[in-house]
């Protein structure tokens, strides 16, 4: 009986894995999919970065503008805060609609071709 762990196989077995694995990466495919994330992943997070930034700068410099009352108690620095965590959540269901349409589906058509190929 063979009670060898499954990452203990033969050294021809990993070189067709590496192999695969390094086609499957060479693909148009592979890079269509990363093109699609890295076109959506890499302006959001500029643009959050870019937005937090902003906030810290502006609390650190503007504290009269930062301390204008909007309503009552509440100020601006309060209302910037706020949204902070707002853009966050709506970051993170952007991008998980993002990802569900657009790279889920081709990221599972490379992952089936590989098995297939197992």
């Amino acid at each position: 009986m063979d009670t060898a762990p499954a990452n203990d196989r033969p050294d021809d077995q990993r070189q067709r894995d590496r192999s695969s694995y390094a086609e499957v990466q060479a693909s148009a495919e592979f890079g269509e999919l990363r093109g699609a994330h890295r076109s959506f992943a890499f302006p959001l997070t500029i643009a959050f970065v870019s937005w937090y930034l902003l906030y810290v700068l502006l609390s650190n410099y503007a504290g009269d503008f930062m301390g204008t009352k909007v309503v009552g108690h509440v100020n601006v620095a309060l209302v910037f805060g706020l949204a902070q965590f707002l853009t966050t959540f709506l970051i993170a269901w952007w991008y998980s609609r993002h990802a569900a349409a657009k790279l889920d589906p081709r990221a599972e058509a490379i992952k089936s071709r590989m098995e297939e190929r197992s």
